[in-house]
């Protein structure tokens, strides 16, 4: 097995969940546990550390037995503040890490070898950073993105810089693609009826 990169996890629960109307979609259940025990369960074998960006009273989440970091821009600014939070704790306490990967807290079955893909698109492309992408469509919250980058980021933030793909832009992005069948493995529960579809992809997930 080739031996990746030191990469920090940060998954990502900061946002306000609005189309779930409210609350935090990751502790809704999924099976015969909560969502966010499915993302741990895939995330943690991926990467050297794992912290959960989420704001609010962390002890909702202390079951998980996760660091909760919350989100160092104010104003719920979305997922690049979920990024940045992830570099400054990674540069604080895990300064072995070279590298962030980013997961989203809704999406229970994202590639259980995400971590090693990206990585392997940015080594053959040479890019600062990558994505995850599938049915065309790119996923920038399933990201890897180097450390070094964090002042550079928390520049363009407090210059108000709040989508990923603007900040992306001035940067070499790399894309890592994903087969869609028999689903695409980052269907995401954004909707009350979107958690009865992923019970029924539950059974078929790898």
């Amino acid at each position: 097995m080739v031996s990746l990169p030191s990469t920090v996890g940060v998954l990502l629960a900061g946002g306000l969940s609005r189309r779930m109307g409210g609350g935090d979609k990751c502790l809704r259940p999924l099976g015969d546990k909560p969502v966010l025990a499915h993302i741990i369960a895939r995330a943690r074998p991926q990467v050297s550390a794992l912290v959960l960006n989420a704001n609010g009273d962390p002890a909702r989440f202390a079951a998980f037995g996760l660091p909760v970091a919350a989100d160092v821009i104010e104003g719920f600014a979305g997922p690049l503040a979920g990024v940045l939070t992830g570099m400054e704790w990674a540069a604080e306490r895990r300064r072995d890490a070279l590298w962030l990967a980013t997961f989203a807290t809704d999406a229970p079955f994202f590639p259980r070898d995400l971590v090693a893909r990206l990585h392997a698109a940015v080594a053959l492309e040479q890019a600062d950073m990558a994505c995850a992408r599938s049915a065309g469509q790119d996923h920038p919250v399933f990201g890897l993105w180097p450390v070094r980058l964090r002042a550079e980021l928390r520049n363009a933030m407090e210059e108000g810089v709040r989508k990923v793909d603007l900040w992306t832009a001035r940067y070499k992005l790399a894309v890592a693609e994903f087969p869609a069948e028999p689903f695409d493995p980052f269907f995401n529960a954004n909707r009350p009826e979107d958690l009865a579809e992923a019970e029924r992809l539950l059974k078929a997930a790898p």
